[in-house]
Order: C-alpha cells, then structure tokens, then sequence
C-alpha cells in the first residue's frame, strides 16, 4: 500500500469495529399472575463469568438500554417501566452524562401488567445489551408470548409456538423480497430487466457451511485494533496537547518548582518523576473509568446508531469552535482551586499527585477536545480495554517533558517561548476536528439512507476545510486568538503546503476517482452520482437469494460481501484493492458480486421470526437479515468479509477478510474460480 504524508495521518484515527459469535448469557421468560387483575412479565437470566448486563435507562432506547417491546397486547396494560432486579453496580459517566446499571452472574427483569378483564395476549421482546472486558454482543431480544383468561390462571405459551418451520420463514420473507424487487439488479444485469426467481426446493442457500470453511483452512477471527495502534494514536494526540496555550507555558515553572523546592538535585528529580508518573495515573484511570462506564455500552450498535453518531458530530463540532475561539470549555474554577489549596497542605506523594491533578484541570480547556475525540475513536473499536490503551500514551507523551527537562534543566534554556504559534495548534487541530465530525454524520446518513451527505458532498466539505486551513495557516485567514503578526514560519507554510496539496488532491474524488488516503472515511463509491471511472467494482445485487438465482441462471460463482455503512475497513478495501485493474476485471466479468450491507436498518416488509442457539429471535431489518446469514450460514460477523460460494451455497475458498495485499486478494478469488470450473 502506498503511503502519504495524508493516509499516515488519516490512519492515525482510524476505527476497526470487530465483534464475536458469542451466547454469554441464557434468558427464560414466566408469566406470574399476582392478586385479581394484576400480573408480572418475569425474565431471569443467568450471565457467564466475566459477562456483564446492562440496564440502563438512556431515555432514548439506546443500545444498552434493557427495554420491554411489545408488538401486540389485548386485554392488558402496562404498568409503570421495566424494572431490574438483582446485585446492581451503578455508576455515572461525567464525560458523556449518562448512567450506567449492570449486573453480573445473573439478573431478573420485570415488568407489571394490569389485566383489564376477559381474555388477554401479550407478545413482545426484551432487548438487552451484554459486555466483557474485551467485546460487547449486539443488542439481543428474547421474544415472549402469553396469553390466558384473566378470572383465572394464566397460561403460558413457549415462545416456540411462534414459529414451527423457521427456514421456512426466512425463506419465504427472502423470496417475497426477491418478487417485490425484480429490478433490484444494482447497475445492470448483462441486458436483463429482472430476475424469476424459482423456489428450488432441492437447495437451502442458507444451509450452514461453517465445516466446509474449515476445511478449507478457514479462520474466523478478526485482529481488533491493536494495542500499540491505539498507543501511538494517543501518544501522538499527547504531544499535539503538549503545544497548546494551556500546557506549554506551565512546563517550565512546574520543572523549575521541584527544582528550586529542594537543595537536594536527586530528591527534586524524584519528585519530577513522580510528577509525571501522577499525569499518567491520572489519565489511565480516566480510561479505565470509560472502559467501565462507556467502553461497555454495545459498541458495535454505537458504530451505525444514529442517536450516538449525532451526538459524536455534534461533540466534536463543539471542540471545534472551542479550538477556534468561540468560547472556552473549562471546568468549574473551584474544583482547580480546592485541589491547589489542598496541595499546598499535604506533602510527600499525596502533594504532587495533587498538583498533577490541577494541571489535569486548569488545562482541560485545550487537553478535553482532544481527549474527547480520542476516547470516541477507541471507544467504538470493539476493544474493552482500549480507552485506557489510548489514556496512556496520551499521558506518557503529556509526562515526557516534565521528566525529561528535570533530568536535563539546560534543556529549558532553549525550550521554545510561548506565542502565537501555539494558537496556530489550536485551530490547526479544530479544523480536523471538524473534518473527523463530518465522518460520524457520514455512519448515521449512510445506516439510515438520508442521502445528505453523499460521497461528493462529504469529500466538498472536506476540500473546502482543508483549504480553508492552508489558508488560514498563509495568514490570509484571522481568529480572534491570533496576534496581528502575518509573518508565515518555515513549518507553518510546509503545513500550508500539505493541507492546499491535500485540497487539491481530493479534487478528482468529485468526479469518481478513488482517493486511496481518504477511503477509510468518505462515503462507498456508490453514493457517488457522477462517476467518469470505469474501474470501479460495482455489486450486481444487494439481495441473497436473487442474486444467488441470477448467479445460477448464468452459470457464475458468486462473491459475498458482507460489510457495514460504519466499517471503516471495507471502504479502504474497496478503493485499496478493488480498484486495481486486475482485481476489478475479475470480480465484474468472473463473479456475481452480492454486497449485503449488515447495518442496513431498513425495515423488513413484515418481521421474521428464526431460532438461533435454541434461542427465538425476531429479525426486523435488512440488516439484521444479512447480519444472521452471516452468522448462521459462515459463523462470523465480522466486517470486512468476503466469501465464494457456488450455485448451491457451497464454498469454494476459505474466506477473506481485512488485508490490503492485492497478490493475496487476487490468488484468493483465481482458487475460487478453478475450484468452480472443477466442479463444472
């Protein structure tokens, strides 16, 4: 893969999301008549070791949310909300205003019922979110049905009874999609208008093929994010803080205090040392706390949930004005305040740790925003541990100077002097905020299908922002922070240099080209109305079963791709590797490419209900429907993920996933098609 001066600092901030096949934890759902007329909805759940349940109340139904659904209810009503019982932990995140309630090892969820007189049904779900320390399972309903008498006992009726034939179900919800859509051929289909689709009785396409993957040497898990990736982005957010109006100034005069404060050099290099050692300890438990609090909350609904994506837009475009001069975000001036007082009183470790803690606070205003945008990036990585990861290079790189200027005090001498230059930092830094702001609305237009920001826009926006910035960097752009000084630095005009390049580089993104550096944020190229390239690698169908029919009529293997609005992977493999010549040739003359996108939440034509793990689930969205085609039929739900299948499901390569080798790909899909021609 090439590499720029722009994909380096675009990786920098990239987002893996990555999620198991896991069953943690195991519901069973009663009903419980109380006195006349009344009656409870109990569902008790026992939770694997190290698994924890939420219940938080997010007043929005948010992703964690434990909440009682009810999709038909006669002769009954609701009585208050649901309530949990069990051994609860309850905390509250300051960061992002949210209360968090979880339970391990078991818990009871219940809901109080009025039965209104006669005869009565009640059917519904719960929908809960469980964590460990590593990953989180996407928000998991236990659908319930009940239904009885109200003068007598009411009987209970295995959710089961639901469905007797669930193949049968999806299958018919599949092909009644396929008829109602005969022209969901997605950019052609070699001169047909429409496909018949036959019902084959002799093949279930959806049968499980999770052996013969193996047997191909398959593997199905996918690397999270990796630890020292995470580690370099916060260490490299770390020193960008470092050079803010906040932090700067203050390193000098803390160094020469534990200097000055002792005739003993060693005990006041001791003392620096342990300064910077409270910095770190200080920041690593604020990512221990978000591991805890938010780090937990179904990470890879918050990747696609428009609510959440909203609220990240909106966060960062604050940070941004804050960082342009649109005000300061500063915490309350008593809290530095009473922690300085109190510093002042103590001594030994328990003083220094204090002090520490007041530069946490005093220079909040700048180290927030980055912080901020940090712990959303590794939040929404799928990986537990991950917020404290990024904490501690942040704070390893906030630490350095203060240790390292202690040990070398010459080095103060010719320490930069604070100035306009770092202001220069401060909107440098608000307007990639703004650029990254503009990916999270990206994730939510794309799950939701608003179509308002489309690959051409989005890559608009972006060319002006970084234009902008060139600009401004020249001295032909003001902010009310910056001095009167219009004389341009050698670093500051190569920064110019970088960001006009940069500008103009995305330029013939407008008209189709693929944008390498950029393809981890901007929108799929099919979002793209005008397109003058035609290398691109187009998907014929965005249905299964139509596109495996269509496959069948004409005699061609078949390419799944399962991949997601929010992965951040697909799309750089898309304009990575699909865009090569030879790549591209194979799969649009060679293969019927099915992109099944497994974040789509448009809504099924009518639910369907299937049996997963002994468990009945009700499917309710496009999405959802891929999203356990994967799961069932290939035991992965992983994001990127290729497949070749043949005309009977079956595969004809182990599968493919996050790698941007364009041999490796290109071998991968040339074993597939000589596996197809043998069976030929």
């Amino acid at each position: 893969m090439k590499k720029s001066i722009f994909s380096i600092l675009l990786l920098l901030f990239t987002v893996v999301v990555q999620a198991q096949i896991q069953e943690p934890v195991k519901f069973k759902s009663e009903l419980k008549t109380l006195q006349a007329g009344e009656a409870e909805v109990v569902f008790t759940g026992t939770i694997d070791k190290g698994w924890h349940v939420y219940s938080t109340d997010l007043g929005d139904g948010g992703p964690i949310s434990a909440t009682f659904n009810v999709e038909e209810i006669t002769g009954a009503e609701l009585v208050g909300k649901l309530k949990p019982v069990g051994k609860e932990i309850a905390a509250f995140d300051k960061l992002f205003e949210m209360k968090v309630r979880y339970f391990a090892n078991s818990v009871q969820f219940v809901q109080k019922l009025k039965l209104t007189g006669g005869t009565y049904k009640v059917e519904g779900y719960l929908e809960y979110g469980a964590c460990n320390d590593e990953n989180c399972l996407p928000p998991t309903q236990v659908p319930f049905k009940f239904s009885g008498k109200a003068e007598g006992i009411a009987v209970k009726e295995p959710a089961t009874d639901a469905t007797t034939d669930t193949r049968s179900a999806q299958k018919d919800a599949s092909s009644e999609t396929a008829r109602a859509a005969d022209t969901a051929v997605i950019g052609g289909a070699e001169g047909t208008t429409g496909i018949n689709v036959s019902d084959n009785g002799t093949i279930d396409l959806w049968k499980p093929v999770i052996n013969e993957l193996k047997a191909l040497g398959e593997t199905t898990s996918q690397e999270d994010m990796s630890w020292i990736y995470i580690f370099i982005t916060g260490f490299v957010g770390g020193l960008l803080a470092l050079f803010t109006p906040c932090v700067w100034p203050i390193i000098p005069m803390t160094v020469s205090f534990f200097l000055k404060r002792s005739k003993d050099k060693k005990k006041g290099i001791r003392d620096a040392w342990m300064y910077g050692a409270s910095i770190v300890v200080i920041y690593v438990g604020l990512g221990l706390l978000v591991t805890g609090l938010f780090g937990a909350n179904a990470l890879n609904s918050l990747s696609t949930n428009a609510v959440f994506n909203i609220f990240f837009f909106l966060m960062l475009v604050v940070f941004a004005a804050s960082f342009f001069g649109a005000f300061e975000i500063t915490l309350p001036s008593k809290w530095s305040n009473a922690v300085d007082s109190k510093a002042e009183k103590t001594g030994g470790l328990l003083s220094i740790f204090l002090m520490a803690f007041t530069l946490s606070l005093v220079s909040f205003s700048c180290t927030g925003p980055i912080i901020g945008f940090l712990l959303v990036q590794v939040s929404t990585t799928g990986n537990m541990i991950a917020p404290a990861i990024g904490m501690l290079g942040f704070a390893i790189a906030l630490a350095l100077p203060f240790t390292l200027f202690a040990l070398f005090p010459s080095w103060l001498k010719s320490m930069p002097k604070s100035g306009g230059w770092m202001n220069v930092i401060k909107v440098t830094l608000g307007f990639l905020e703004l650029a990254f702001a503009l990916k999270f609305l990206s994730v939510a237009d794309l799950a939701y299908g608003w179509r308002i920001l489309d690959r051409e826009t989005f890559l608009a926006l972006w060319i002006v922002l970084f234009a902008l910035l060139g600009f401004y960097l020249l001295g032909k752009i003001k902010f009310p922070h910056d001095d009167d000084n219009t004389k341009v630095s050698v670093p500051r005009f190569f920064m110019a240099l970088a960001s006009l390049a940069f500008a103009v580089y995305m330029l013939p993104g407008l008209w189709g080209a693929p944008l390498k550096a950029v393809s981890a944020f901007a929108p799929p190229m099919q979002t793209q109305d005008f397109n003058l390239y035609n290398n691109e690698v187009h998907a014929k169908f965005d249905d299964y079963d139509l596109g495996m029919e269509y496959a069948r009529q004409h005699g061609k293997p078949v390419m799944l791709d399962f991949t997601g609005y929010g992965c951040v992977n697909c799309r750089k493999m898309e304009l990575a590797v699909w865009t090569d010549p030879k790549v591209s040739d194979i799969i649009n003359n060679d293969y019927v490419l099915i992109t099944l996108y497994v974040d789509n939440k448009t809504p099924l034509s009518s639910p369907v209900k299937i049996v997963e793990n002994g468990t009945e689930r009700t499917l309710r969205t496009v999405g959802d429907k891929w999203s356990y085609l994967q799961r069932v039929k290939f035991g992965a739900n992983a994001q990127p993920f290729y497949v070749l299948i043949n005309n009977a499901g079956e595969p004809l390569n182990k599968s493919y996933s996050y790698d941007e080798s364009i041999p490796k790909y290109i071998e991968f899909l040339q074993t597939g098609l000589e596996n197809y021609r043998k069976e030929k």
